[in-house]
């Protein structure tokens, strides 16, 4: 039988781990649960090459092998997971309905779990240095740079979250950002004021990544004099915001104005048997942990919706 001829209790879309979480209490609770996942097991965690913050692992481990792990643990249980993207949903019908490039797939519920990805600043290097000098999640990497310099690139709340963790770990953290003053929260400016080795350089650019196998320092340039100058570093954490992948969703229900499922902790949208897990709702920290805590979390909110099927 294909997934085509099926009706599944649950459909999680993505497979991070949001998404494997979800599956292996979804199905270990006895639902039929099916994950479709565009790329690898593991979504965006799935490029980190060590991930040193999820509880369990007393050393550092591939974000791919983890993905993997993930899911097969939710297989275990019963889940199924097809390596597909979804085209188009219709949330709104009952069951709900799936496209993807090569089938369609119906479910009772539905669990979002497609992520956001970090905006990148375009320049060249950025991708092949990630890991070896380019970050853009100081809580998962600011270890990597202990006791060393670094540079944060932007001025919202992210950039200067980020620059905070920082500074508690390197010798040196430098801010540049393109404006003269930041536009994150007040409640950010006097911990940073008050940091001591945090340094904003205003009205600036990064125009270029020095490197030979890992950065090596960035070629800044002054907006206003219009001078370039390098700055030694060991490690750029880009901060320019993040963006939610939520264009498949964002007429059927509610988001927020930075495009994120608006979604509290019970991980029910706006749109009845329709959950969003991980960093694609709106919540105030985005880690692996706290993906896979809302994972579970959905599937509390799951099985009621499903039982009121019945």
């Amino acid at each position: 039988m294909s997934i085509m001829d099926k009706i599944y209790d649950v459909a999680i879309i993505g497979g991070g781990p949001g998404g494997y979480s979800a599956a292996m209490y979804c199905a270990r609770a006895g639902f039929k649960t099916i994950v479709l996942e565009k790329l690898s097991a593991g979504g965006q965690m799935a490029t980190t090459a060590k991930v040193e913050n999820y509880p369990g692992f007393d050393e550092s481990i591939d974000g791919f092998e983890l993905g993997e792990k993930m899911q097969k643990g939710a297989e275990k249980f019963g889940a199924e997971t097809v390596f597909d993207e979804v085209t188009a949903l219709d949330l709104q019908s009952s069951p709900k309905h799936i496209s993807t490039s090569s089938s369609n797939v119906s479910a009772k519920a539905v669990i979002l779990a497609m992520g956001a990805s970090p905006k990148k600043m375009g320049i060249q290097g950025e991708d092949e240095l990630v890991g070896n000098g380019v970050g853009y999640c100081a809580t998962c990497d600011g270890m990597f740079y202990k006791n060393q310099t670094v540079v944060v690139a932007g001025g919202g709340n992210s950039a200067a979250s980020d620059a905070l963790t920082l500074s508690k770990i390197c010798k040196k953290v430098y801010i540049v950002h393109r404006r003269d003053t930041l536009r994150a929260e007040k409640s950010y400016l006097d911990p940073i004021k008050t940091a001591g080795n945090i340094e904003f350089i205003w009205n600036t650019k990064i125009d270029k990544l020095i490197y030979d196998k890992k950065l090596t320092a960035v070629l800044l340039t002054d907006k206003i004099s219009g001078k370039s100058y390098e700055l030694k570093c060991d490690g750029l954490f880009v901060a320019i915001g993040r963006s939610p992948d939520t264009d498949l969703v964002k007429d059927q229900i509610n988001l927020d104005e930075q495009g994120y499922i608006i979604a509290d902790e019970t991980t029910k949208t706006s749109e009845p048997g329709v959950f969003a897990v991980g960093d694609i709702r709106t919540k105030p920290l985005r880690q692996i942990v706290t993906a896979a805590s809302d994972g579970a979390v959905a599937s509390k909110y799951v099985s009621e919706f499903i039982h009121t099927l019945k």
